[in-house]
């Protein structure tokens, strides 16, 4: 392998502040000028914020939103005063 090609691989700690959820991984992002949090080990380590983690994700809390499209349909109608179109 060529050296000095790679990005370097560093320990990265990501956190969904939202549902108050982090988890030490390992990454390739860039780190340079960014935030640090201690980890449970006591050493400082990077974050990278995200915005939906497994935590909070509605596929991995079961918190799934059922979308009712007919009512949806009917309330813009009423909404509108939109006639039924004729079948």
């Amino acid at each position: 392998m060529k050296d000095a090609i790679h990005p370097k691989y560093n320990d990265v700690i990501f956190s969904d502040p939202g549902a108050n959820f982090s988890f030490l991984t390992r990454s390739t992002v860039d780190v340079r000028n960014r935030e640090t949090m201690k980890w449970e080990d006591g050493k400082d380590y990077p974050v990278i914020k995200v915005e939906i983690s497994s935590a909070s994700h509605p596929f991995y809390t079961g918190k799934h939103k059922v979308v009712d499209t007919a009512g949806r349909i009917e309330k813009f109608n009423k909404r509108y005063n939109r006639a039924k179109p004729a079948a």
